[in-house]
């Protein structure tokens, strides 16, 4: 009896492993996206996370929401700088996210700053 519930314990873990690799790994799909950078903040109750907002249209109608991983300080820290500029965003998307990575499935690779196609220079 003990050999088969160790079983079954070690097939479960096994299983959520493989989940989480799953969702962590592997992507949906990958793309750019552009708009003025409207929000980024570092916000939780449990967990902090890196949550942001580009508007994709003149009147904002088109927003954009996506997470950003805790290791991508580099990318945080171009956000920051950018805040209220238009930018070029390089995502992920992933099947499914969790709490601790982020509130969305789309994840910020890299950041550059872009000229805004609405004004002319």
């Amino acid at each position: 009896m003990k050999k088969v519930l160790g079983i079954g314990v070690v097939g479960i873990i096994g299983i959520m492993l493989a989940y989480y690799a799953f969702v962590y790994f592997v992507t949906y799909s990958e793309g750019t996206r552009s708009g003025e950078l409207i929000k980024i903040s570092h916000k939780g109750v449990i967990v902090k996370t890196w949550e942001g907002e580009i508007s994709q249209g003149i009147s904002g109608a088109q927003i954009f929401t996506f997470s950003v991983l805790d290791k991508d300080q580099e990318v945080i820290d171009k956000l920051q700088e950018y805040q209220g500029q238009y930018v070029k965003l390089d995502y992920v998307e992933r099947y499914a996210t969790f709490f601790w990575l982020g509130d969305t499935k789309y994840f910020i690779t890299k950041v550059t700053k872009e000229k805004s196609p609405h004004f002319r220079n």
